[in-house]
């Protein structure tokens, strides 16, 4: 209900005239538009503009957090790494690492007001970290898309009957195609077929490693009709391939035979990239007015689809092995320090934290909007997807086993393998395969195209932000600008080897940044600028006390875990590899340098301010970590009084300094 408007005044001048919070988080909900009305005096908001609703945003964040790896990835790490005890390790780093940094980029973010180049005016000396977090996100947008261009050249295959990738009687098929996965027992015999549509009358079983006779089998290869009558023909089972993989390799890869190899831009994956681009831009092309209208689609649409999924799962034979195969913990994992390094990396790169977009999309709230809840809602939901996810794909890759006498591990792929290849595989088995591949390829794309928003948002937010008067109302206009260049770049992508080219910059793009980011993240926030004083920050916004639990993670847990992750990373480095392809020696050290480019704007940007700054080295450093004036709340009315605000602990001891900074209120300073 709202409260007398005079009241509401008065209760808000007392909070402002000494830095108190409100008394509640809802009466601050009341109180919006005046607040925010006071920014609008010198046209940030007119520029940057608002989330319409508090729904859209949480949508948002839930979009960008849940992508196509709660899909492909984590299930399969899931099975790899010790079943249900991997989410032991999984939750553990979710709750102690990735709520905490979520949460603590929502607050930088809502707080200040603007995007991530500006917000690390908390801290000058580091201001290169905003210019870092530009830079991966340009190259997340760069390279991400490839999914969705994929994705949609499925789409379009999937309303075809049959499906492409059902039937080996495709131009491009082999010999060595076979409609699914089976084990083979005894001599192969008797084919007869199209290219490679064999079929035979024994029993397909067991496991085979000789090689087979083939007689009076018939052939049509590039058109040629080939009739031949043979007994020595051979053909070892290694080499047979399920006929969706082969679509996949031959027909939406065409795949060349190295990184060196990077052959011609195939014509569909150009079609679909500009079409992908095409989808981007109308999604994005006036910032978060748009966004928060197209997530009501594009964040729900999958659980509706995930759901669907699961029931249609648990009615094929087979299923419930899956899911036990999926549940059933092998204990004497969590004693392997890399199922917990896999764990921590999955809950790192499935949030986002460190690539700018949790804190471009919070810098659009209302002061007062409650990012805690917005925090926890949007991890939580990633967390949780990712383990629903396992459910459904198990369910399916528990029917495929049965179907074809193989073990669900064999069935099993991992990466893009799981989601185009096998699943794929499964969905011709069903009834109707065509209506349940256009759902299985929409979700992928919503997905997809999700996870695209925040980091494509960061970039054109950020030049936002830097040229205001020149591009704050030319928004449209930048959109199309960054999407015709990333259309450009991306077209490497679309050639026989961008296969190659996707695997290297995945293995290598956000790899190491994203570690050293959130530990700066937390030693400039909890260390510098001060866990307590950041706290209050919060405090203001919110309304509440900041919980304990944040501040010991912001401030010790999180900042050793990424030390730890770092350190375990340099040292068990693994050269990038595609199947069975080994990259050359410059393809890696292409990638090593790949992942440093965007932290070269951190030691630039502290050497150029050093430089800049007058007075001695300590000086220099004293002034360059404190933050600078036009940091602070965007809301005028708080600018004043947080300004004047002196951090009582200048003075202290450092152990008392940190034993408050970390405990606050629980202890008082001396």
């Amino acid at each position: 209900m709202r409260k007398n408007g005079n009241d509401d005044n008065t209760k808000k001048e007392d909070a402002t005239d000494h830095l108190d919070p409100v008394e509640h988080v809802e009466m601050e909900a009341d109180l919006h538009s005046d607040s925010e009305n006071t920014s609008q005096d010198d046209g940030e908001d007119y520029q940057r503009g608002t989330w319409s609703r508090k729904t859209d945003f949480i949508l948002s964040v839930v979009g960008y957090s849940v992508g196509v790896s709660n899909i492909w990835r984590f299930p399969y790490l899931c099975m790899k790494n010790g079943g249900g005890a991997f989410l032991i390790p999984f939750f553990f780093f979710l709750i102690f690492c990735g709520i905490p940094l979520f949460f603590l980029e929502l607050c930088i973010g809502q707080f200040s007001g603007v995007s991530s180049i500006f917000v690390w005016r908390i801290c000058p000396l580091f201001q290169g970290l905003g210019y870092l977090m530009v830079i991966v996100s340009f190259l997340m947008s760069w390279y991400y898309i490839t999914v969705l261009v994929w994705v949609l050249y499925f789409l379009y295959n999937s309303f075809f009957s049959p499906l492409p990738w059902s039937v080996c009687t495709n131009d491009w098929n082999t010999i060595y195609c076979i409609k699914t996965r089976q084990k083979i027992n005894g001599n192969l015999s008797d084919y007869n077929g199209t290219v490679a549509a064999l079929t035979t009358n024994g029993t397909i079983s067991g496991t085979w490693n000789q090689t087979a006779d083939l007689n009076s089998w018939n052939a049509s290869w590039s058109g040629l009709a080939v009739n031949q009558t043979t007994t020595e023909s051979m053909i070892n089972h290694s080499q047979l391939r399920t006929a969706a993989k082969e679509f996949w390799q031959y027909e939406v890869l065409r795949l060349s035979g190295g990184l060196d190899e990077p052959g011609s831009i195939q014509l569909h994956l150009f079609i679909c990239l500009l079409l992908a681009w095409i989808l981007v831009f109308f999604c994005l092309m006036k910032g978060v007015k748009s966004v928060g209208k197209v997530v009501y689609i594009t964040a729900v649409l999958p659980y509706i689809l995930l759901t669907t999924f699961l029931i249609r799962g648990l009615m094929l034979p087979g299923s419930l092995d899956g899911i036990k195969y999926y549940l059933i913990p092998d204990w004497a994992k969590l004693l392997d320090y890399q199922v917990w390094l896999e764990a921590g990396i999955q809950v790192f790169y499935s949030l986002g934290p460190a690539w700018g977009g949790l804190i471009t999309m919070s810098s659009y709230n209302k002061f007062h909007n409650n990012c805690l809840r917005d925090a926890l809602v949007g991890s939580l939901a990633d967390g949780l997807t990712s383990f629903y996810a396992g459910f459904v794909i198990f369910a399916v890759l528990g029917y495929m086993a049965e179907e074809a006498g193989l073990t669900i591990k064999e069935v099993a792929d991992s990466g893009p393998g799981l989601a185009l290849v096998a699943y794929p595989e499964a969905i011709t088995k069903l009834p109707y395969p065509q209506v349940w591949a256009v759902m299985f390829f929409l979700m992928l794309l919503t997905l997809g195209i999700d996870s695209q928003f925040g980091t494509f948002e960061t970039v054109s937010s950020g030049l936002v932000d830097a040229f205001p008067k020149q591009l704050g109302k030319r928004k449209v206009l930048l959109t199309a600008m960054l999407c015709t260049a990333m259309f450009i770049i991306g077209l490497p992508f679309t050639t026989n080897g961008g296969m190659y080219l996707f695997q290297l910059v995945d293995w290598y793009a956000a790899s190491l940044c994203v570690l050293i980011t959130c530990f700066l993240e937390c030693i400039i926030v909890g260390w510098i600028y001060g866990a307590e004083r950041f706290s209050r920050d919060v405090e203001l916004m919110l309304g509440r006390p900041v919980w304990l639990i944040f501040r010991i993670c912001w401030c010790i847990i999180t900042p050793l875990v990424m030390l730890v992750a770092f350190i375990i990373t340099l040292t068990q480095y693994q050269p990038p590899t595609y199947e069975d392809y080994t990259y050359p020696g410059f393809a890696r050290a292409l990638g090593v340098i790949l992942s440093f480019i965007p932290l070269i704007p951190l030691p630039v940007t502290m050497v150029y301010l050093l430089v800049k700054t007058e007075g001695s080295l300590w000086e220099r450093l004293r002034l360059l970590t404190a933050p600078s004036p036009d940091w602070g709340p965007h809301i005028n009315k708080y600018k004043k009084s947080y300004h004047s605000e002196k951090n009582c602990l200048d003075t202290q001891p450092f152990l008392i300094q940190a034993q408050h900074n970390i405990l606050g209120s629980w202890v008082k300073p001396r």
